[in-house]
């Protein structure tokens, strides 16, 4: 039996009853106005930082004295805005739980559309995301290109990070020193590390100094390591490839806020191993690559599709080695995949 195709109504209403069911169970321990004023020893408003989101409650980084640094679990007051790690938020402390009763203005927010195609906020206040790759598993141009998409569309600064570099010594990964070569090209920072070895992590450490930054990449590529060597109180569980297959097992799931020891924040957060791009447009999505922008608006014809179209600039570019091939041929792969999921 083929399957039923829903309506755009129907898939609506679906969206509309998964979202309401959704938020009352965000909110199930949420307090009202009322009650907040009925807690015992309620302290005064003051500034904190979410390191960590449990869904119905979060834990609150102290910003003030007189308990700076120091961590608190907390309720959120009633018909607060979504809370994700990273936001900056006005609490007040009481026993056993204090209360988030506003959350402040957002310098920058990543995030993702849910299985229902509603965007969700995953991380706040970021201005670094640094994309994680190794040798095994496998590295695919395609995959971090979605990611750089993502990143430039966020406005937020792009670092590529290949891990297992002592893996390099052991065998032959042309594919990776090509990705290298290629990114290099481009213009994107890539730092070459190990969390095996330790080779190249003073550099990392340096470069995330003063920056608020947020790991992504394929689960296995050594995320939870690399954070475990850039703040080792973090004790971030480790896990193996997947016998046989090359793939790395998912350790992290909730996110969390390290302050690194090198100065820095750091997120780590399970809702961005994958970007998803289906709430871009196409015209957001070819910006992403920053290497075409130099050729756009120059093609003989306005509503060029960089295909096969003649007097096309893109096109162009790359016949002149200007713009790699292979970032041409992700770019039409990410609009096919996109074309798909719309049917």
């Amino acid at each position: 039996m083929s399957k039923r195709r829903l309506s755009d109504r129907q898939k609506d209403r679906i969206q509309s009853i998964q979202s309401r069911r959704r938020e009352r169970a965000m909110t199930k321990n949420a307090i009202a106005d009322e009650d907040i004023g009925n807690l015992a020893k309620l302290g005064p408003e003051t500034l904190g930082t979410v390191v960590t989101n449990f869904g119905s409650q979060v834990n609150i980084e102290a910003s003030e004295d007189p308990m700076k640094g120091q961590v608190v679990r907390c309720h959120m007051r009633a018909n607060l805005d979504s809370l994700v790690t990273g936001d900056k938020v006005i609490w007040r402390f009481a026993e056993p739980h204090g209360v988030v009763v506003a959350r402040q203005p957002r310098e920058s927010e990543l995030v993702r559309p849910d299985i229902y195609g509603k965007l969700r906020p995953v991380a706040a206040n970021v201005n670094l995301i640094a994309i994680v790759f190794s040798p095994k598993p496998t590295a695919f141009s395609n995959l971090l290109d979605r990611y750089l998409v993502a990143a430039e569309a966020h406005g937020i600064k792009p670092l590529l990070v290949l891990n297992k570099i002592d893996m390099l010594h052991e065998g032959d990964y042309a594919d990776i020193e090509q990705l290298i070569a290629d990114y290099t090209f481009i213009g994107y920072d890539i730092i070459q590390v190990s969390s095996k070895t330790g080779e190249g992590i003073e550099v990392l450490q340096d470069y995330l100094a003063g920056q608020t930054a947020i790991f992504v990449g394929q689960s296995g590529v050594g995320k939870s390591s690399l954070i475990n060597l850039l703040q080792p109180q973090a004790n971030m569980p480790v896990g193996p490839l997947s016998l046989g297959k090359e793939k790395g097992t998912h350790t992290t799931t909730i996110s969390k806020l390290f302050h690194l020891v090198g100065g820095g924040v750091l997120i780590d957060s399970p809702g961005i191993r994958e970007f998803a791009l289906t709430h871009l447009s196409k015209e957001k999505i070819i910006d992403g690559f920053i290497d075409f922008r130099p050729y756009l608006g120059y093609c003989k014809f306005r509503d060029c599709n960089h295909d096969k179209e003649i007097g096309c600039s893109l096109l162009a570019a790359v016949t002149d080695k200007k713009v790699l091939a292979i970032r041409l041929h992700n770019y039409r792969q990410i609009l096919l995949s996109q074309e798909a999921t719309r049917f």
